[in-house]
C-alpha cells in the first residue's frame, strides 16, 4: 500500500478512473490553472490541489476549466451524465452549494425517479466544506444535512485517505448522483491507500474504528479523529468505546449504529453541522425510535450552536465540537441518573 495525502488520494482515484473509464470528465473552477496564477495551465491544479496534473494528461476536452457559475457547473455535469459521460463536478467551496440548488435538487436528483428508471444520470459533485479555518460565515459551512434530506442522492463524507479513494471510485462508478464532501482540514493529512485498481467501498458501510461495551460515539469526517482520541483516553480509564465512522450519510447503515447501542445502551452523536433539523438529531431519533429498550441514558449531540459561523479564531474554535465537548457529553451518559 502507498502512503499519501488525502488530497493526494482524490487525485490519484481521479486520474485512474479517468485512465479506465474515457466517460469520466472533471469540470469546475480553476480545476485547471488555479485562480489565474502564472505558469499556465496546471500552476497547481485548483485551490485545494485537487486536481493538479489531470489537464496534462487528459487535456482540455477532458478537463474542463468553467465560469464562475455554480449553477452552470452542475447544470453542465447534469447533461453530459445523461449523454452518456460520467463527470466528476468540483464546487470550490460547499457554502456555494444554494447557487445549484435547483439542477441538484429539483433534476438531478430526481431523474432516474420521474423517467421511470429508463435513464441515469451518474454525476458526482465534489465539494470542500467544514470550519477551523477562520474563513468566516459563507466559507467554513457543513451542508451535509440539507443534502441528505434529498431523496435521490448519495452523500458521501470520507475520513482517510483509503476512504477516499475506496468511496471516491465507487462515486465515479455509480449510475446514481453522488455528493462527495472533503474536508478542508483533512487534505493534508496522510495515510496507507491500497494499490488495487479496483478497490471500492460499498456505500452503506460504516466503519467500526475503535471497540468497546460501555458508549456509541457515532461521528464522519474531521471530527472522527477527535472522537477516536477521546476514546483512547478514557480506555485508560477502563471506559470502552464503539467509535463508528459513518462515511455515507445517505444510504445510512443504520444496523451498525442500532447494533452498537444494542449493546452499549449509549448514543453520542458528534457533528460539525448546525443542531436544528440535523444528522445528529435524526441519529438520537433513529436510537431513540428503533432502540429505545436498550438505552440506559438519553442520546446525547454533540454539534456547534444554531448560528453562523464566526469569523474571530477564538469564537470559532468555542463554536466547533472539541474532544473536551465530546469526552463530557461521553461522561453525561455514562453517569446519568
Amino acid at each position: 500500500m502507498a502512503k499519501m495525502m488525502y488530497r493526494d488520494a482524490v487525485v490519484s482515484t481521479i486520474a485512474a478512473e479517468m485512465e479506465r473509464d474515457p466517460n469520466v470528465v472533471v469540470l469546475g473552477e480553476d480545476v485547471v490553472g488555479g485562480m489565474g496564477t502564472a505558469g499556465g495551465p496546471e500552476a497547481i491544479g485548483g485551490i485545494w490541489s485537487t486536481s493538479t496534473g489531470l489537464y496534462g494528461r487528459f487535456g482540455q476536452d477532458r478537463v474542463i476549466d468553467t465560469p464562475i457559475s455554480e449553477s452552470a457547473i452542475v447544470g453542465a455535469a447534469a447533461g453530459l451524465a445523461l449523454a452518456g459521460k460520467r463527470p466528476v463536478a468540483e464546487l470550490m467551496f460547499a457554502d456555494f452549494i444554494g447557487v445549484s440548488l435547483d439542477q441538484i435538487w429539483n433534476q438531478i436528483g430526481k431523474f432516474r425517479y420521474m423517467f421511470g428508471g429508463k435513464t441515469k444520470c451518474p454525476v458526482v459533485i465534489r465539494m470542500a466544506y467544514g470550519a477551523g479555518f477562520n474563513a468566516a460565515a459563507q466559507h467554513s459551512q457543513s451542508v451535509h444535512q440539507i443534502l441528505t434530506g434529498m431523496p435521490g442522492l448519495k452523500v458521501v463524507m470520507p475520513s482517510t485517505p483509503a476512504d477516499v479513494a475506496g468511496l471516491l471510485r465507487q462515486a465515479i462508478r455509480d449510475d446514481d448522483p453522488v455528493i462527495f464532501l472533503e474536508h478542508k482540514a483533512l487534505y493534508a493529512t496522510t495515510g496507507e491507500v491500497p494499490d488495487d485498481p479496483d478497490f471500492v467501498i460499498p456505500f452503506g458501510h460504516a466503519r467500526l474504528t475503535r471497540a468497546g461495551e460501555d458508549v456509541t460515539i457515532v461521528s464522519s469526517g474531521l471530527l472522527l479523529g477527535f472522537c477516536e482520541a477521546v476514546a483512547d483516553r478514557l480506555a485508560n480509564e477502563g471506559i470502552g468505546c464503539d467509535v463508528i465512522d459513518l462515511r455515507t450519510t445517505s444510504p445510512l447503515d443504520e444496523e451498525a449504529i442500532l447494533d452498537s447501542v444494542e449493546v452499549t445502551g449509549r448514543l453520542v452523536v458528534v457533528d460539525e453541522a448546525p443542531p436544528r433539523c440535523g444528522l445528529a438529531a435524526d441519529l438520537c431519533a433513529l436510537a431513540a425510535n428503533k432502540a429505545f429498550s436498550s438505552l440506559k441514558a438519553p442520546p446525547q449531540a454533540v454539534t456547534p450552536p444554531h448560528t453562523p459561523i464566526p469569523f474571530a479564531r477564538e469564537l470559532e474554535s468555542a463554536y466547533l465540537p472539541s474532544a473536551e465537548k465530546i469526552e463530557a457529553a461521553v461522561r453525561k451518559v455514562l453517569n446519568w441518573r
